[in-house]
């Protein structure tokens, strides 16, 4: 079992900045990947970006070049810095973690992120 916190959501103006933060406990020998998603009301839920256990990163177009996840040494924390915001970007950012051999799906309770002037 792995749970996940979220932190660092909030309101924001266009072009602003933000961070993210997800903090890991349980099993955490046994945590794959981890990354953020987002779901924007009425849309489903998408890839923002993840971190493999070999720090590999992989993210969606719409971010790349604005937002850079990391992951820290113990695996247990994983950080969203979002620069350049846009008010697409608004929405519910859920934290996920991919658990043991079968990659079971964990999910934190989401933070919200509003772009708005």
């Amino acid at each position: 079992q792995v749970r996940l916190v979220e932190s660092g959501g909030g309101l924001v103006q266009p072009g602003g900045s933000l961070r993210l933060s997800c903090a890991a406990s349980g099993s955490l020998w046994a945590i794959n990947a981890m990354g953020w998603y987002r779901q924007a009301p009425g849309k489903d839920r998408e890839l923002v970006a993840r971190v493999s256990r070999s720090t590999s990163t992989d993210y969606n177009d719409s971010v790349k070049g604005r937002f850079t996840i990391s992951r820290g040494n113990m695996r247990n924390i994983v950080a969203l810095q979002m620069n350049s915001l846009k008010p697409e970007d608004t929405a519910v950012y859920y934290c996920h973690a991919g658990v043991g051999v079968a990659n079971v799906d964990f999910w934190g309770q989401g933070t919200q992120v509003i772009v708005s002037s």
